[in-house]
């Protein structure tokens, strides 16, 4: 059974997944914290590229709290349509605008705690708008950082939720939100759900899954 890894190798996966990922960077393309927020959503089970596609045109019409809170859900829903679930996210998105214009001065909120409250807005969410909008450090877990990090065997976890507590152990904080985009980059482009590229990793040498899976076939 493989051990755990230590905080060196830790260290020297990370280190290895900058090499081959030098520009891991969030994907969502955003110029305000309330965008982000929006798009974040918006990504539930959805491509990054389509949320693109959908908040390039939605944001030039719509991108604060007031403008969303203003619209009817059938004009929210037209404008996210083919983001799936829409239904779903333009009830979300037009709660959360109401809350953030009438509670927090159309400001999103900047902390775990506050986020979390808001309709839609789970901690993977939340970590993602923390990390990325206010720079504070936070490992975002999703199914690229689930799948990764566990395959990898940087943490041993059944559910996202341990997987983040388990993260932000193994990895030091000042690290956080540079290893979650790593880890998402690493799951989009190489370890793929179904068939990971292991030809073409630079850590099979770390890796349970390779170790397993593939040399113990």
């Amino acid at each position: 059974m493989p051990r755990k890894k230590t905080k060196k190798e830790v260290i020297e996966i990370l280190d290895k997944l900058t090499e081959i990922h030098p520009n891991a960077h969030c994907e969502l393309v955003h110029k305000t914290p309330f965008e982000l927020l929006v798009a974040t959503i918006l990504s539930a089970q959805c491509t990054d590229v389509r949320v693109n596609l959908v908040t390039e045109e939605m944001f030039k019409k719509y991108n604060t709290p007031q403008a969303f809170k203003d619209l009817t859900l059938k004009e929210i829903e037209k404008e996210i349509k083919t983001c799936g679930l829409y239904k779903s996210k333009a009830k979300k998105i037009k709660e959360t605008s109401t809350i953030i214009t009438d509670e927090y001065n159309g400001k999103v909120p900047d902390t775990l705690e506050e986020l979390v409250k808001l309709p839609g807005v789970g901690r993977k969410t939340a970590g993602v708008v923390l990390s990325n909008a206010f720079d504070v450090p936070a490992i975002a877990v999703d199914t690229h950082v689930f799948r990764v990090s566990n395959r990898i065997g940087i943490v041993k976890e059944k559910t996202p939720e341990k997987t983040e507590f388990a993260l932000m152990k193994a990895i030091p904080k000042e690290r956080w939100t540079h290893s979650h985009h790593l880890l998402i980059f690493h799951g989009r482009r190489i370890c793929k759900a179904r068939k990971p590229e292991c030809e073409n990793c630079n850590i099979t040498e770390y890796c349970n899954f390779y170790k397993t899976d593939v040399e113990g076939k």
